[in-house]
């Protein structure tokens, strides 16, 4: 799309009927949405719930596509510079949001193959003569073809001009890193390291600390990227402990690289609940993640203490405890966890076999009770 001519030579559209012009507008909107909806069937990285980002631009795309065909039938000689900038930015967010030209490219073939066809059913629907069909499939293949010359252009443009583009890689290298679900489109992870010159390692360690930390300590090859007010970082494995020792950093467990996102979830828990090596606190992490839950199951599993009195009802609750966590679930063992006479002990496990009857026998019963006192110990000691 050049500043001479941006569509070729406009010989396609010299030799179409202008009468198809205002044919195509009036059926531009149930056109344009097809053509969407093919885009958004056939190309993975274009499935976005509809009001999203992706989904609004891609929709916008289409119609200005449709829209500036339209006018090219109607007037092929009307000057249209204007539309450059619009296509060059398409080819711009796709290198903003990390994707390469493929799915945009693939967008555009499948919006010519809708077109051609159904601006060939409003030919042959207003009569037109069938010789129709060789300049108008020209004239989608020329309009198509200059489109995604200009989003090419707009996508090379944005590379070129990147600030301190090395950074801006592995800024985004550290972010496509610590995704859950990945973009399908975006360009392939080997592909980014290799701009990023950062060689991708089987394992790797994520750490947390607050945007406004020094860094200077911080090997420049440690990924970095800035989320929400906090630093998140990424390294091969422990090559971050070392770095980071003694200082107030939370830093996340050893995993596979495409599980990178659970080393930072962990970090990020660890540095709320002040267990700043993960690792060591994976099991109260876990019970603390799913603490509404938690709080659910102990109220279930002690459902049959709640019409005691509350002193009663708690020292009841420690003896379960003390019951489930002992090797042999006997009376004098209960009562040496507790430090109360092996009587006392006797009495109080009668009450809870009267209270909860054969399912103290029953091992599933048993884990869930467990599982819930273990979860309301944890609550209690690291929860506000």
């Amino acid at each position: 799309m050049s500043a001479v001519d941006p569509l070729l030579s406009r010989r396609p559209w010299h030799d179409l009927p202008p009468a198809l012009a205002p044919l195509l507008r009036a059926r531009l909107p149930e056109l344009t949405t097809e053509m969407v909806q093919a885009i958004r069937r056939e190309v993975r990285g274009y499935r976005q719930p509809i009001g999203s980002a992706v989904a609004h631009d891609l929709a916008e795309a289409v119609r200005l596509a449709a829209t500036q065909f339209t006018e090219l039938v109607e007037e092929p000689d009307a000057p249209q510079q204007h539309y450059v900038p619009r296509f060059k930015r398409l080819g711009r967010l796709e290198y903003l949001s990390g994707r390469g030209m493929d799915g945009l490219q693939a967008a555009y073939r499948i919006g010519a193959r809708v077109a051609c066809r159904r601006y060939m059913d409003v030919a042959r629907e207003a009569a037109f003569s069938g010789e129709i069909a060789v300049p108008l499939s020209e004239a989608v293949l020329t309009h198509i073809h200059a489109m995604a010359e200009g989003s090419v252009a707009g996508f090379e443009e944005a590379r070129a001009g990147a600030a301190d583009e090395m950074l801006r890689t592995r800024r985004l290298l550290a972010a496509r890193l610590l995704e859950r679900n990945r973009d399908p489109l975006a360009e392939p992870l080997p592909d980014l390291a290799r701009r990023a010159a950062w060689p991708l390692p089987e394992r790797v360690r994520c750490a947390v600390l607050p945007a406004s930390a020094d860094l200077t300590a911080v090997h420049e090859d440690v990924l970095r990227v800035s989320r929400g007010g906090e630093l998140h970082l990424v390294a091969p494995d422990d090559s971050l402990l070392t770095v980071l020792e003694g200082t107030e950093v939370a830093v996340g467990p050893s995993v596979l690289l495409n599980e990178a996102w659970v080393s930072l979830h962990c970090a990020r828990l660890g540095r709320r609940l002040g267990r700043l090596r993960a690792e060591n606190h994976l099991a109260e992490l876990h019970l603390l993640h799913g603490s509404p839950i938690g709080t659910l199951l102990t109220d279930q599993v002690l459902e049959p203490l709640r019409a005691l009195p509350p002193g009663k009802a708690e020292r009841l609750t420690d003896t379960l405890d003390a019951l489930l966590t002992s090797g042999g679930r006997t009376a004098p063992e209960v009562a040496a966890a507790l430090g109360i006479h092996p009587q006392t002990a006797r009495n109080r496990l009668r009450q809870l076999a009267a209270l909860y009857g054969d399912r103290l026998d029953d091992p599933a019963f048993r884990f869930d009770v467990q599982l819930a006192l273990r979860s309301r110990s944890v609550r209690r000691s690291l929860l506000p």
